[in-house]
């Protein structure tokens, strides 16, 4: 096994390509989680809240910010595969090369799952975030038909 510094050159630009796509995916998993810790929070303060009381409208949101939990836990889950598979694409593109194996299938075929589960995770980051609009709109709807209390300041 006699490599050359010019097939080291080769073999990294070959591994560039999905180094990248590994920090885009590992970006993603930071915008997941930040959504998952504030939904997380508003879990917990409507929690605190229901302890004192039942209240419809507390435990509906409640079970709107469990269904989008679920949602960014399964993105969070296919972001980290396909971060999985991409450090494994660039390992089998490096020992493919310096140990002349012939790897070209399994590559391609990681390469297409790690498509999958990205795909998959933009799947259900759009799901979440179209739920956590559409409760929004709801709120802001249901704020509108409420009559307004009005406060009177005297001196």
């Amino acid at each position: 096994m006699n490599l050359q510094l010019s097939d080291i050159g080769h073999v990294i630009q070959l591994a560039i390509a999905p180094v990248f796509l590994l920090t885009g995916v590992a970006t993603k998993l930071t915008v997941l989680t930040n959504r998952l810790a504030r939904i997380i929070d508003r879990t917990r303060v409507l929690e605190d809240r229901l302890r004192d009381g039942p209240d419809a409208e507390y435990s509906a949101e409640l079970g709107i910010l469990y269904v989008r939990s679920h949602l960014v836990n399964t993105a969070i889950g296919s972001s980290t595969a396909c971060g999985l598979l991409i450090c494994l694409v660039i390992a089998m593109l490096f020992l493919g090369d310096t140990m002349n194996i012939p790897l070209d299938q399994y590559i391609a075929g990681l390469f297409v799952l790690a498509m999958i589960g990205l795909i998959s995770s933009f799947v259900y980051f759009l799901r979440e975030v179209l739920i956590a609009s559409r409760f929004m709109r709801m709120q802001h709807l249901h704020s509108l038909r409420q009559p307004r209390q009005r406060t009177t300041f005297t001196d």
